[in-house]
């Protein structure tokens, strides 16, 4: 009797390791749906530096776009505690990203600004509209308290989009756990190639950056492998930056950093650039 039981209870701790398992590997890693939806509707323009959305597009593809953010929302934490880290930071990355085109869809269209969902009493990044590991959730929370609290990463501020001209561009793909890495820096120099966010100018010995760089700043840091913080991320890129010689490492040390205003217009394909 005591075997019996004993090998009754292994059986059925087998069979939930099983369905854990399989809970695990049903996720689409290469997230297809959102690539898919991405190439079709992101367009890189300025030789690939910036994007532009077409939210029409996306409008017509809106019943694609639920089914992958569904497919989001179906994810446990316990499930995604089991993948590794790369995999878990693209899912928030595309989370993120995507769950903020589907913000912008629900009040398109007649939006000029993604700060036009917003007013007095709360911003649209405070909504909660939509829900991701079994919690009903805003995109405040899902960039503070999940991808900024839970990886010591500044790179994914060159990642996330939050629909603006002066946010870094919208990937025409997905991002993937295999390719997270060389993604990341894809992003960084996009974002650090524009020289209408960012620029180095050797006459005055200045940064003009975007104010993402004073927002975020502290994100570089020690346990970021930053220590000299914003300044040494910049000094580092500045072969992206500078727009004449680069300077020695003395004069970039001295240089003042200058916080740009931030355009906040949506970043629409009938958006002209300055």
């Amino acid at each position: 009797m005591t075997s019996a039981i004993g090998t009754t209870l292994t059986a059925v701790a087998l069979m939930i390791l099983s369905i854990g398992a399989a809970g695990a590997t049903s996720f689409d890693h290469s997230h297809g749906r959102w690539n898919g939806l991405l190439q079709a509707h992101v367009s890189y323009i300025e030789d690939g530096i910036a994007s532009t959305v077409d939210y029409d597009g996306f409008a017509k593809d809106e019943k694609a776009l639920d089914r992958y953010l569904g497919s989001l929302s179906a994810v446990s934490l316990q499930t995604l505690d089991g993948w590794p880290k790369e995999q878990r930071l693209a899912f928030l990355i595309n989370a993120y990203n995507a769950f903020t085109v589907k913000l912008i869809l629900n009040h398109y269209p007649g939006l000029e600004s993604i700060r036009d969902i917003g007013n007095i009493f709360q911003s649209p990044w405070s909504r909660s509209f939509f829900t991701l590991l079994g919690k009903e959730r805003s995109l405040d929370e899902l960039e503070h308290e999940m991808i900024r609290e839970w990886f010591n990463e500044p790179r994914i501020h060159m990642a996330v989009n939050c629909a603006s001209v002066g946010c870094p561009a919208l990937a025409a793909s997905a991002y993937t756990g295999d390719s997270l890495d060389a993604q990341l820096d894809k992003a960084v120099e996009r974002f650090l190639s524009d020289s209408t966010r960012n620029r180095y100018l050797s006459v005055t010995n200045r940064y003009e950056v975007s104010s993402i760089f004073d927002w975020y700043g502290d994100d570089w840091n020690r346990d970021s492998s930053y220590p000299g913080g914003v300044r040494a991320f910049l000094n580092e890129h500045i072969g992206l930056m500078a727009q004449a010689k680069v300077p020695d490492k003395a004069t970039l040390n001295k240089a003042e950093i200058k916080f740009l205003d931030y355009d906040w217009a949506l970043n629409t394909q009938e958006y002209s650039r300055e």
